[in-house]
């Protein structure tokens, strides 16, 4: 996959466990034009291991001169935000893929409900944008944990004015889905990225009240979980190649020189599916995109989060 090289040209402790980083273009050159909800995945060498990890683009989309993203430390990180946190500063060089979106705001909507959770705040950023600049009908709720955890409030309000409506969970305010989507006119979209619990249970109030599913949009990114090591055969390759526990299937084959196909390596996008042909196991499915019945089916994975618990898994690939 083509690549841009970047460097980091400011940093920015947002709150205790955010990151902002500004990034340009090594050759001083702008950078590609995006649209609001893209992301990146940016690369990261970590103890000699390349590690890739998508970030939502904040920034406007028409200042093409920097991009901006920003990393939570997870608590349980395999190293990326670790690695972002503690290694990246003013100067650094890194690698991206250029911007992709999965997240895009529909062109068709009458109006447009953002719903954010914590860290989930960051594509809605971009999205503000451009329907500031659209001068599109919408609101932004958003909620968090206490009021040193608001990320960007402050600038959420100058961009916003009184449609963000903020809900801080240690002062006892919670959002109700089922109030807030029952008020809304025909026409309305919503989207929503956040913890896995809060989207879920916004998509499943939504359509239990009968919202149509081309009007629900959600972007979760999960990262790879750590689990017991195992061989996966690639049939058409001819080739088997150990997992190890800290290293997704997807990660495997490129160490192994190998180019699968990928865009978003959270389990959002479905780009890196793969036939399964075989399991001596049980297939452990951690994406955002199979459905529950073709999970259960077990004849297909998504190999940049997913992995299993066996000896021997057959990829068709």
């Amino acid at each position: 996959m083509t690549t841009l090289n970047v460097r980091v040209a400011a940093v920015e402790q947002v709150t205790e466990l955010v990151k902002h980083f500004t990034l340009v273009q090594q050759n001083g050159q702008p950078l590609p034009r995006f649209s609001g909800g893209s992301h990146v995945v940016v690369s990261m060498n970590i103890n000699g291991r390349n590690h890739r990890n998508p970030y939502s683009l904040m920034g406007s989309p028409d200042n093409t001169e920097s991009y901006h993203i920003s990393v939570r430390r997870q608590e349980q990180s395999r190293g990326g935000s670790v690695y972002m946190h503690d290694q990246v500063t003013v100067g650094s060089e890194l690698q991206i893929t250029y911007p992709v979106n999965l997240f895009a705001i529909s062109k068709l909507a009458h109006k447009h409900i953002l719903v954010a959770g914590g860290i989930g705040i960051t594509p809605f950023m971009s999205q503000i944008a451009d329907l500031n600049r659209l001068g599109q009908h919408y609101e932004l709720h958003y909620a968090y944990r206490s009021p040193e955890h608001g990320a960007f409030v402050e600038q959420l309000r100058e961009m916003c004015g009184d449609r963000l409506h903020c809900y801080v969970e240690s002062e006892g305010q919670r959002m109700s889905f089922q109030q807030l989507l029952s008020q809304q006119p025909l026409g309305t979209h919503v989207y929503t990225c956040g913890p896995d619990a809060m989207v879920k249970t916004l998509l499943l109030t939504a359509r239990d009240m009968g919202w149509p599913e081309s009007h629900l949009h959600s972007e979760q990114f999960s990262a790879p979980p750590i689990g017991d090591a195992f061989v996966i055969s690639l049939a058409q390759s001819g080739i088997d190649l150990e997992v190890p526990g800290d290293m997704s299937m997807l990660e495997a084959m490129e160490e192994a020189g190998l180019e699968p196909p990928f865009l978003c390596r959270g389990g959002a996008c479905g780009r890196c599916e793969l036939e399964v042909l075989a399991c001596d196991g049980a297939l452990m499915h951690n994406d955002h995109y199979l459905s529950d019945a073709e999970k259960t089916a077990g004849n297909k994975i998504m190999p940049c989060v997913s992995r299993a618990s066996c000896q021997k898994l057959v990829l068709n690939i």
